[in-house]
Order: C-alpha cells, then structure tokens, then sequence
C-alpha cells in the first residue's frame, strides 16, 4: 500500500485528500519511481482550482519529483532499478509516495545534485532555460524585465542571467524580496508595490526601454508589461498567479509600438527525450557547478500529509523560492 493526494472535486487547498493507494506495475514504457522528495508548482494551484482543466475526477496532482526507479516497464532503455532519477511534466500523480512515468520524462540524476535539489529545481530550471535560451535568446550585457524575482522560477532566472552575462531588472513585493533577488543575481529590481514599473524600467534603460518582458503574473501585470517595451518587443506571458489575461483588444499591440506576444509552456519546448537531455544538461552542469544554486529552507518543506498547508503557503505569497513535499 502506498499514499498519494488525490482531489474529487476543484477548489481550494481543502480539497486535496492524503489517501491510501495500491500501485500497479509500470506499463509498456513506464518507469516506476519511489520519490524522494516531490516539487510543488504553481501550475498545480491552477489544476487542483479548475483553471487547466483534468480528464476526470477523482485525479492525482503534481508532476514533478526526484526518487529512485523501483521498477522498470517492458520496452524501457536506459534506465535501471535502483538509478537515481528525476521528472517533470509526468501525468497528474507525483504527489505520491511511488509513481509511474513515461521513461522520456525522466533525466538521469548526477550524484552531485540531491533530491531535494532536483525536485526544488528541475521544472523551475527547465522553464528558464525554455525562455531566456530559446523563447528569447538573452544576450551578454541586455537589459530585461523579468516579473516575480523572488519566486521559485524568478531565482533561478536571476543566477541564470548573471550567468549569461545579462542585466535582469526583477520586479518583487518587498524590500525583502528585492535583497532576495539582488543576492541571487538581478542587476535591479522595482518593488511593485510602492514604485510604477513601466516608469522605473524606462529610467533604468534611459529611455530605451527593454526588447523583451517575462511575466508569470498574468492578469494584473499584463498592461503595465506592455508599456515596457521597446518597439517591436516581445511580450512573454508564461503564467496567471493572479488570473489569466483575458479579452485581449489586439490592437493594443499595434498602439504600443507593433508588439509581438507570445504564451509559451514547457511542453511545447522539450517534447520528447531528446530536448529534455539538452536543457536537463545544461541545468545540471549549472548546479553542479555551483551556478545555480538550490537551497530550500526547513520551513519550506512539508510532509507529504500537509499538502493543504504547503499550497497555502504558496499562494499566500509569503514564501521564497521554491517548496517541497517529502514522502
């Protein structure tokens, strides 16, 4: 008998259920995967809320963790009982105690990287390879706008751009969250909350504003992002943490200076195992190297039992970086 969280109905926190399950053997390019430690996003709010939509209920949640293979389906290569592993974008279910996952989900796990640094780091450092690698190639020495600094996904850009050589101007809610963001590597951050961003951002670039904008927060930044870019733009609108940005009037675009936007996810950039190795790599040479670096406080991880606290937690907006479950 194993556990996993499981919800019948959408909703809130309160309706994700701590349940006993019985899991079957891996199917035909399956993998099954004994967590270790078990990654909350905030793409799975959106799932248990209602807003992306399950094939049916009652469903799992969550699809990332990092554990060891427990068993191996027929057809499988390259992974072994016993190999230390990691996954993102698995079918609803990795808040469990086992999981089974398709095999071109999972990444081989260096013995330089623990559980709890892969499971903190792989879907959040996965995203910001997508967008600052590919979505938009951030050059040495360019000056962007990357909304929520201080955030799982934020901190990882804010490393990874220094990385790159590149200025991250980091928007964020405190002054605590500013020093977050500064010591993880943003050049500048604005505090949203006492400052106007398209103002600071246009004294930041003297005037030049900024070719490209990140933004996770969807509804309530979606205005204010435009007004930070420089003609023909790019509007990179990656997430909704305070609602989806909806009846978009496209001639907006057009007034703001013949903007593009685009509504990227991960899973229309690592589709199969091929470009999951290629960032996966890349990612893992970062931390391994001491890049990126992966550290979640005591109080930012919860037993497997207190999901509901754990989503509570998020979407208070209380916490920094990311959160964990541990079976």
């Amino acid at each position: 008998m194993a556990k996993r969280i499981q919800f019948a109905a959408h909703g809130g926190p309160e309706v994700m259920e701590y349940v006993d399950f019985t899991p079957v053997d891996p199917g035909p390019g399956e993998v099954q995967i004994e967590n270790k430690a078990i990654g909350i996003n905030y793409i799975d709010t959106y799932v248990r809320s209602g807003l992306y939509p399950t094939p049916s209920l009652p469903s799992g949640l969550g699809t990332e963790a990092a554990g060891v293979v427990s068993k191996v389906g027929p057809g499988v290569e390259g992974f072994n009982t016993g190999d230390r592993v990691v996954y993102a974008q698995s079918p609803q279910g990795a808040y469990a105690t086992v999981h089974n996952v398709p095999a071109e989900k999972l990444a081989l796990l260096p013995s330089a990287i623990s559980f709890e640094q892969a499971a903190a780091a792989f879907l959040k450092g996965l995203t910001v390879f997508y967008l600052l690698r590919q979505t938009y190639e951030i050059k040495p020495n360019e000056i962007f706008l990357f909304h929520a600094a201080a955030g799982g996904v934020g901190r990882i850009a804010c490393q990874w751009s220094k990385a790159l050589g590149a200025k991250m101007i980091g928007t964020v809610g405190s002054a605590e969250k500013a020093a977050l963001a500064k010591r993880a590597g943003a050049w500048e951050t604005i505090n949203y909350r006492e400052e106007n961003v398209p103002e600071r951002v246009a004294a930041l670039t003297h005037g030049n504003k900024v070719n490209v904008v990140y933004d996770s927060v969807g509804k309530n930044t979606w205005e204010a992002s435009l007004d930070c870019l420089r003609r023909r733009g790019l509007m990179v609108s990656f997430g909704n943490s305070s609602g989806p940005v909806t009846g978009v009037n496209l001639g907006i675009l057009n007034q703001k200076g013949s903007l593009y936007v685009t509504r990227p996810s991960i899973n229309g950039y690592i589709t199969d195992a091929a470009s999951l190795k290629l960032a996966a790599d890349e990612l893992f040479s970062m931390i391994a190297s001491g890049v990126i670096k992966v550290d979640v406080p005591d109080q930012q991880k919860f037993p497997l039992a207190e999901v509901q606290r754990a989503h509570q937690a998020l979407e208070s907006r209380q916490t920094n970086g990311s959160l964990l479950l541990i079976p």
